[in-house]
């Protein structure tokens, strides 16, 4: 069987070229490529850094639940004329994806909730690299996944002194949602088209809602909070897909995946810069560690292929 296609990280499938994203997209087409996808990494971490500050009102799993909601109403409204007979024939693919991405999300939160920002995006990316290594069964693939390994292994005396073990096991969770989001996405673009990932982050949605009853949180909504989950899902999700869509219309492949191999040390900046979380040495070795890594992969995969779906951040 042939292995599956994989470039990291992956994001949702774009729509076709010949349709705008939107007014976003639109407003975006003077501006360099490489300029959008780092816009869209900063705004990724950015919401991420917002849900943080929601915790203490709503705590991580009500915030996932909104974030997600939020998230399915926006790509349901942009790509509710791609809805076709595909959804009615893959429906158990859409409730599986639905499944991955909501666990991926209340684990990623979970995880922000308890560890500094950089190192939950860095040992969150130990999932689809392990993929790509994997699957592509070339030698020196490995030589990166242990570069990723190593990241890990400088954090494990950290691990239950500065760092929540509970928190670096739902990091280590969410990467494998996400590895998993890598190998469902190319099935669901296939069977279901541009709207798969709508329709699954709606089940998502539904999925992550009993959580959120069960967690409590939802009861102490307010205007305020609900405006900043939806500023979430906007940097999280809405922002981002709508600069990536119209950089991946010009850009190659292999230059979008080594830009969004910046994601660790973009998420130790913000939180730095914005959660004021301060890292030790070894965290930021760690962080490099898996860059390297991320990097090293996308620069030895000669399959060229994108496969497009959102980050938990």
């Amino acid at each position: 069987m042939t292995p599956p296609t994989v470039d990291l990280p992956a994001r949702p499938e774009a729509p076709e070229p010949h349709r705008r994203a939107g007014p976003i997209a639109r407003a975006a087409e003077a501006v360099p490529p490489a300029a959008l996808v780092m816009v869209s990494v900063v705004s990724i971490q950015l919401g991420a850094a917002v849900a943080v500050n929601l915790f203490e009102a709503l705590g991580p799993i009500a915030t996932t639940f909104l974030r997600v909601t939020f998230s399915a109403v926006l790509l349901l409204v942009a790509t509710r004329g791609h809805i076709g007979a595909g959804a009615r024939r893959h429906v158990g693919l859409l409730l599986l994806f639905g499944c991955v991405i909501g666990a991926m999300n209340m684990s990623f939160y979970g995880a922000i909730a308890r560890i500094p920002l950089g190192v939950a995006v860095a040992i969150e990316f130990i999932g689809p690299l392990g993929v790509a290594a994997i699957t592509s069964r070339r030698p020196r693939d490995f030589v990166w996944i242990g570069f990723a390994v190593a990241g890990l292994v400088l954090l494990t005396p950290d691990i239950g002194g500065d760092l929540d073990p509970l928190g670096v096991g739902l990091a280590l969770l969410a990467g494998a949602g996400w590895a998993s989001f890598v190998l469902i996405s190319p099935r669901v673009a296939r069977g279901v088209g541009t709207a798969g990932l709508a329709l699954a982050m709606a089940v998502a949605s539904l999925v992550t809602l009993p959580f959120g009853l069960a967690a409590g949180g939802l009861e102490r909504l307010e205007p305020g909070l609900l405006a900043g989950a939806l500023a979430v899902a906007i940097l999280s999700t809405a922002l981002p897909l709508s600069l990536e869509f119209e950089a991946l219309r010009r850009m190659t492949a292999r230059a979008y995946g080594i830009l969004v191999t910046l994601e660790p040390v973009t998420a130790a900046l913000v939180g730095a810069l914005v959660l004021g979380q301060a890292l030790p040495p070894t965290a930021v070795a760690a962080i490099a560690c898996v860059t390297v890594a991320a990097i090293g992969v996308t620069l030895s995969d000669r399959r060229g292929a994108v496969v497009v779906p959102p980050t938990s951040g």
